[in-house]
């Protein structure tokens, strides 16, 4: 299979507002159920031990009006809210059973609220990820919070999951995890054979698909673009950051790909690469989900870092590890974590004289010209001044 075969299907799969792929899952076979899920992390392992499949829901992209999810949020707020009201008021998310929300932030914590008012039939769980990151007190703290996320999981589908049925999940996802870190490795040695736009795609089809599907999928690119040579030229290598939630339109991103940059390291759908290391499979399963969590959660400025010294860090150690000559700072418009975080991340890359520039965007945005003229003049700057 070719790589513009795959990443048909996983353009497809993003542009599909009805989640066709989950649907007709669903319907395959008596007794399957949908859990939809917000951006960043929620341990799917859970889920899927299940036997259920966890739906990313992203947002409604820039394909899709938003006119009765802007009744429930003021305009001085991101986007993502009002089209995730969208998606749920307009009958898009009318097969899902249940919504686990992650602690990104008060919008996605009142999110959850105004979805059991309009989504009364509906399960929903604000899952409170753990902030101290101590496993007495994290630790046990989060472990507690899986049992009653996997408690409402069980009311849903009727039967109990198991510590064997959880460890045989976390292996799957361990796959997966294992799958991606080569994917983003690849395209560190060679970003001119792996685009930005295709890396994005086969994350977002991670997010609909069953994570076997996906496994088979990510397998096959690698394949294909281990045997595919594209032409390279004489780009400059640069990170994206502050995309960790809301996620930017595609166009956002090819425009980037088209002024002159290769992307070599990114936060999109940080939830595919939360987990720096796999999870262990053996004893106890939520005990091993909550460890690998404080031991190999990554920074964002959606976690929080009691230690001001190591702020920034996890950026510079990208830079040296991609082999990057620049960062573009690119968060969603209104986004708090992002937006308040950013200031600190900038004067650390001034320190150590690392080229940056910053713009922000909705999900939604139309016009990419100015977008690509910036990133353009930022990567010229950097190939005659750097």
């Amino acid at each position: 299979m070719s790589t513009e075969t795959i990443i048909e299907r996983c353009e497809a799969l993003h542009e599909d507002l009805y989640f066709t792929a989950a649907r007709e899952w669903k319907d395959a076979a008596p007794g399957r159920h949908v859990i939809g899920h917000l951006p960043i992390y929620v341990p799917r392992e859970l889920i899927h031990a299940a036997g259920m499949l966890p739906l990313g829901i992203y947002g409604g992209g820039d394909n899709m009006e938003v006119i009765q999810g802007d009744a429930y949020y003021q305009s001085y707020i991101c986007r993502i809210p009002r089209s995730t009201m969208e998606l749920a008021l307009s009958g898009r998310l009318d097969f899902v059973e249940g919504m686990l929300f992650p602690s990104i932030c008060d919008v996605i914590r009142n999110l959850s609220g105004v979805w059991k008012l309009t989504q009364p039939d509906v399960y929903v769980r604000y899952v409170d990820l753990p902030q101290n990151y101590k496993s007495e007190v994290g630790g046990s703290f989060y472990v507690e919070e899986m049992r009653e996320v996997l408690a409402g999981l069980e009311g849903i589908s009727g039967r109990k999951v198991t510590n064997d049925d959880l460890l045989n999940s976390i292996r799957v996802y361990n796959y997966n995890r294992d799958l991606v870190r080569k994917l983003y490795q690849s395209r560190v040695e060679k970003p001119w054979n792996i685009p930005v736009t295709e890396v994005y795609l086969l994350m977002r089809a991670g997010m609909v698909l069953p994570v076997e599907e996906h496994n088979e999928m990510l397998e096959s690119y690698l394949v294909a673009a281990s045997e595919t040579e594209r032409p390279q030229r004489d780009n400059t290598r640069v990170i994206l950051n502050g995309l960790f939630c809301e996620q930017p339109p595609l166009g956002l991103i090819k425009s980037i790909e088209l002024s002159g940059c290769y992307v070599v390291d990114d936060d999109f759908i940080l939830i595919n690469r939360w987990l720096r290391e796999n999870v262990d499979d053996s004893g106890d399963a939520l005990t091993n989900l909550s460890e690998a969590f404080l031991e190999y959660s990554v920074r964002t400025s959606a976690t929080y870092e009691p230690e001001r010294e190591l702020k920034g860090q996890h950026l510079l150690e990208s830079i040296k590890n991609s082999g990057a000559e620049g960062v573009i700072f690119s968060a969603p418009s209104f986004c708090d974590p992002a937006l308040l975080e950013q200031p600190m991340l900038v004067d650390i890359l001034d320190d150590h004289n690392i080229p940056n520039i910053q713009f922000k965007y909705a999900e939604n945005t139309g016009q990419m010209q100015p977008i690509r003229e910036q990133a353009g003049s930022f990567a010229d700057s950097i190939k005659l001044w750097s």
